[in-house]
């Protein structure tokens, strides 16, 4: 039976509110990362130093700080200081370029960069980018993890965790407030800064977190998902941080040896993954046997999880992949299979403290086993896209907040994922826009045009995968595009496949038919 869950007080700081959990368990270790442990202890010792150092520095509350680090005790550290002190870190995925962090930065006004010291280089040709196009906020650079001098004017992060002593109280925030961003990618456009708010981090740890995985303190769980994602950052952070337990972070890419490693050595109870790396994992001829590892829990997300790698890694090691789907706008999953009622090939039903719609065309709820717009209402919820009104009013409708998912719901209450409202796809549980890519392939000297779809591979896992036209009388290979898309774009956005044209389907009008491409790659 799920436990009814009471909603926090008016005045609430999460980080104050983990601290205050984690009081009795000094001596447990909370985090354990690349270069050594935290306990309880140390963590709410760094957490209150950091956010007196904010303050020191001339940060005030609401103001907005970058938040690129790679997964480490220091990221957790910056996190919780930054919402401890009422300053709103914004979290960015480590993976993108130069002219990406320079958009951030200049949209959401960030006075200060938390930087990973070998993310540095990337930060400061941002930042060069914006003072060539004006300037910009940023007053402070806080490196992490260096072990080279850093440049003049940019503060080591441990040394400036150290220097200062712990923040005897944490600001007197309220649950409604703004906390921290997100960035969430469109089909067109630019990112969209996702604003949550100091409580949604409390929900989706009580109602996902602690009554759908039932994560316990004697836990050691260990997310492939980065903490940048909302999805890691509730299976690496808030969720279990939120009972107690221990939390394994890696900065490097989650490849199947690097995740193996993890398992045999530092014994993960609880593992967090995306279809692809499951099924990367499945093909390794390293895959460690069942005795091997301690896993009780797998959890997957990001995108549909087919039902064939579910039921194998199942067979291989015995414990379940609980799928199920969340959102940055959502914060993380509202739709899941539950542990001991998992049905692979479908998203199982709502997280109790949600509800979800299927609605048609005509905006009503459709019947079971037709398609409809995924709807949800629940308490972690968005706020906003920041200075998007247009967009805001879209997705954030009253109650409910539209997912962009189409899905069906089967008479017993399962729901199947049916595909997206747009032309977005996913691409290893990471949002890629094919409109991007495109604009990218056509910028190469030998490229006429180029339409990008959704390839499904033998493991029912979505790839990108480009259609070119050439200009007349011009050469190139696939191998060449996709190294130009990789130098212009993050390297995550390249077509895994390439198919040459002599033409594009189009309408009358001259747009292009990609559901034509899509019927053709169907056969």
């Amino acid at each position: 039976m799920d436990t009814p869950v009471a909603p926090p007080p008016e005045r609430f700081n999460f980080a104050r509110h983990l601290l205050e959990l984690n009081a009795g368990r000094e001596g447990r270790t909370a985090l354990i990362d690349d270069q050594g442990t935290l306990t309880y202890v140390q963590l709410g010792d760094q957490v209150r130093r950091f956010s007196a150092a904010l303050t020191a520095l001339g940060l005030r509350r609401e103001e907005r700080v970058l938040l690129l680090m790679h997964d480490s005790s220091d990221w957790v550290v910056a996190f919780l200081g930054a919402l401890h002190a009422g300053v709103v870190p914004v979290a960015v995925n480590t993976l993108l370029t130069a002219q990406d962090y320079a958009y951030m930065m200049s949209n959401s006004r960030a006075q200060a960069a938390l930087v990973s010291a070998a993310l540095l280089p990337t930060l400061q040709t941002a930042l060069d980018k914006l003072t060539a196009q004006g300037g910009h906020e940023v007053k402070h650079i806080i490196a992490s993890r260096s072990t080279n001098a850093l440049p003049d004017g940019v503060h080591h992060f441990t040394t400036l965790v150290g220097s200062h002593a712990p923040a005897a109280e944490a600001a007197d925030t309220h649950g409604d407030e703004p906390a921290f961003w997100l960035y969430s990618s469109g089909s067109t456009g630019a990112p969209k800064g996702t604003v949550h708010t100091q409580a949604n981090l409390y929900w989706t740890a009580e109602l996902y977190g602690r009554n759908v995985l039932g994560l316990r303190e004697d836990d050691v769980v260990f997310s492939a998902a980065k903490l940048f994602f909302a999805y890691g950052l509730g299976n690496a952070l808030s969720f279990p941080l939120s009972v107690g337990a221990s939390v394994v972070l890696m900065a490097e890419r989650p490849t199947p040896q690097a995740c193996f490693k993890r398992f045999t050595e530092l014994k993960p109870t609880v593992f967090y993954g995306a279809p692809t790396g499951y099924g990367g994992m499945l093909a390794s001829a390293d895959l460690p046997k069942r005795n091997q590892v301690a896993l009780r829990l797998c959890s997957s997300a990001g995108e549909a999880l087919p039902q064939d790698i579910g039921q194998r890694w199942t067979d291989h090691f015995g414990v379940e992949i609980i799928d199920g789907i969340g959102s940055t706008e959502m914060l993380h999953v509202f739709l899941s299979n539950r542990p001991g009622d998992v049905r692979y090939g479908t998203t199982g039903k709502p997280v109790p403290g949600y509800e979800i719609e299927l609605r048609g065309e005509d905006g009503q709820p459709v019947a079971d086993g037709e398609i409809g717009d995924l709807y949800i209402k629940g308490p972690s919820a968005a706020l906003m896209y920041w200075n998007n009104r247009g967009k805001s009013r879209d997705t954030f409708q009253g109650d409910w907040t539209k997912a962009g998912d189409k899905y069906t719901r089967d008479a017993d209450g399962y729901c199947t994922y049916a595909g997206r409202n747009d032309d977005m796809l996913k691409v290893s549980g990471i949002y890629v826009s094919p409109f991007e890519v495109e604009a990218t392939l056509v910028q190469h000297p030998a490229v006429l045009e180029a339409a990008v779809i959704g390839k499904t591979d033998a493991d029912g896992l979505t790839k990108t995968k480009a259609f070119v036209v050439l200009k007349a009388g011009a050469q190139a290979t696939d191998t060449e595009l996709q190294a130009f898309v990789k130098e212009k774009l993050a390297p995550y956005k390249y077509p895994r496949f390439i198919e040459f044209l002599p033409e594009l389907p189009k309408t009358a009008t001259g747009k292009i038919q990609r559901f034509r491409l899509r019927e053709r790659e169907a056969g």
